[in-house]
This record gives C-alpha cells, structure tokens and sequence, in this order.
C-alpha cells in the first residue's frame, strides 16, 4: 500500500461489503449503465480503490488467464492490506466464482442492511448469525476498524441530535464529543474523521482500547459494550496475551465462506467490472 497508504481502510471493507450481500461473488465491483448495481447504492459509495483491483486482475489475466476470480481477489486484497499496515497474515481460501447479479436494492439481502454503523448489538447479532457468524467474529471483524476513515454524515447524530430532540450520544465521551464538534458539522458529508485516531493507518488493538474508554465513533462501535460477550473480548484484547491478531485471520476465512460459488455456478470474469 505504498502507492495509496489512504485505501488500505476501504479495501479492507471492500471484502465486507462484498460478501454481506447475497455471497462473496465479487459482485459489488459491478458496473451499472443506470448506476443500479450495488456499488452505487448509498452504503458503497464510502468505498475506494476499484482501480486497485483492477489493476490486480490485469496483471492476474496477463499471468494466468481465467484463473483467478475477482471474488478471490476481493478476498486476497485485504489479507495484503492488513500485513501492509503492520497486521496479521493469514492463508486466504480461494476457489470462488463470480456472481453476474448485482442489485442496487437486493431482494435477498437488502443493500440497504449494509447501514449497521447505527445498529443496536441486538440488531448487529442478528445480522451476522444471518450469516453464519457468530459473535465472536462480530467484535473481532469489527477491530477492522482500526484502520481507516468515517464521514461525518455516518455519525454526526451522536453529536448533534441523537435522540431527535437536539441532544447528544450520553455513552460518548464528552470530551471526545467536543473534539469530533470541531471538525464535524451538521449534515456534513465531505468531511471524515479517524476511526482510530493516532494510527489509522497503522493495524493494531487501540481501535478497542478507544472504544472501551467510550470514544468509539460509530455507533455500531459503542455497541459492543452493550453484550457481555463482545464487551469480555474488547478488554481481552487489549490485555497482555491477546488473541486479537490471530482471531482477526480465522473471522476473515469465517466471513469469506458466505454463500461461495463454486463449480459450474458463476464464472471467472476477464474484467471486474463486467461479465463476460
């Protein structure tokens, strides 16, 4: 990631927003000539780094053509992001086909469901055990985000009017508040804020460490204080011994395994971003 340290966070969640809808098809690559596929449903539009895909998937085809799919490559991206920026390697399952079906509102699993950054851990739970994780790999995938960005506009209620009435998120830190005031204004959408502040761009456990000291920024983040289990394993992993770097590769394999395409089902496109 020497040539853009900036996409490491989005590529990282690039293999999330992937496989959160119908399958890990490689499917939100999709282009659309109505923008009606997945990538510009309001969820993905955080999302960069498509060229950086594509650019893979180039180089793959010169190499070894109609091998490699883009759905592995979406898969393969994030391991090598996640060692790139100091984090733990782990051995990626290839083997996946390419799905031809992207929606920008799917039938089967909503595009929309993809807005868990203002879930309650109840919500958050069910989502994930929808598909086949549990909540370990919940907490543990959301470490994640200890690389990478937020717009204002995925947050700034818990500042400003979080329970409609002009108020503010009483779980947040109110210094952290006054902090995040000064640079997010209301209804900003081009301004963002550091996920893990101070290393953002660096893999490592402060992204718990923060949220644990009421200064998550999303609120999907401080809700994993709300269940014992999640709650349990945040203080773990900023304890000597931690599991953190280890746990973070097997929730990856986890969430890789959704819905897969194997066989005769799909294909292996030539271009990302269009079916054969």
């Amino acid at each position: 990631m020497a040539i853009a340290p900036s996409l490491s966070g989005p590529l990282l969640r690039m293999h999330f927003h992937d496989c959160f809808i119908r399958c890990c098809d490689g499917s939100v690559l999709l282009d659309s000539p109505t923008n009606q596929s997945e990538k510009f449903s309001p969820p993905n539009l955080s999302l960069r780094g498509f060229n950086i895909i594509d650019r893979v998937k180039l180089a793959l085809e010169k190499a070894c053509p109609d091998v490699v799919s883009c759905a592995d490559i979406v898969a393969l991206v994030p391991r090598d992001v996640t060692v790139a920026t100091k984090g733990p390697y782990w051995e990626v399952e290839t083997g996946r086909r390419d799905g031809n079906v992207s929606l920008f509102i799917d039938p089967i699993t909503p595009v929309t469901g993809l807005r868990s950054f203002t879930s309650n851990i109840s919500v958050l739970k069910q989502s994930w055990a929808l598909r086949g994780l549990n909540t370990k790999d919940l907490v543990v995938l959301s470490g994640g985000h200890t690389i990478g960005i937020s717009h204002c506009s995925s947050f700034d209620s818990r500042l400003y009017n979080f329970t409609g009435k002009g108020d503010t998120d009483p779980t947040m830190d109110p210094n952290y508040i006054a902090r995040l005031k000064l640079k997010c204004k209301p209804n900003d959408l081009t301004t963002f804020a550091e996920l893990d502040p101070g290393s953002f761009k660096t893999f490592d456990d402060s992204y718990f460490k923060l949220v644990t000291k009421r200064r998550g920024l999303l609120q999907s983040d401080a809700a994993l204080l709300d269940d014992p289990e999640t709650r349990a394993y945040m203080i773990q992993a900023t304890s000597e011994g931690s599991t953190f770097f280890k746990d973070f590769g097997v929730s990856m394999v986890n969430m890789g395994r959704i819905g897969v395409l194997t066989g005769s089902q799909g294909e292996v496109r030539k271009v990302c971003t269009k079916s054969n």
